[in-house]
């Protein structure tokens, strides 16, 4: 089964989070519903890409991977403000 890692990015301050799931549209919603806690307060949110995976520990190294420091500062030069977790 196919998994995601994907960059959400807040357009109510312009942070960038980095996330994983087997199914993107609904992750997305449920962000934008506010059932997400760490999100809830940023809403809304919008898809800005998403890399896919093969499996869920593909997609969470990847995730892992850039939410270290080095690649959380490409992610802000490339989307923006913050990245978050």
């Amino acid at each position: 089964m196919k998994y995601f890692v994907y960059f959400l990015k807040s357009l109510h301050n312009g942070d960038v989070y980095v996330g994983s799931t087997r199914d993107i549209f609904l992750r997305v919603a449920s962000h934008n519903a506010g059932r997400v806690q760490s999100t809830k307060a940023y809403r809304p949110w919008k898809l800005l890409d998403c890399v896919e995976c093969n499996s869920r520990s593909e997609a969470m190294r990847i995730e892992r991977f850039y939410k270290t420091g080095q690649q959380k500062e490409l992610l802000r030069k490339k989307y923006g403000q913050m990245a978050k977790g």
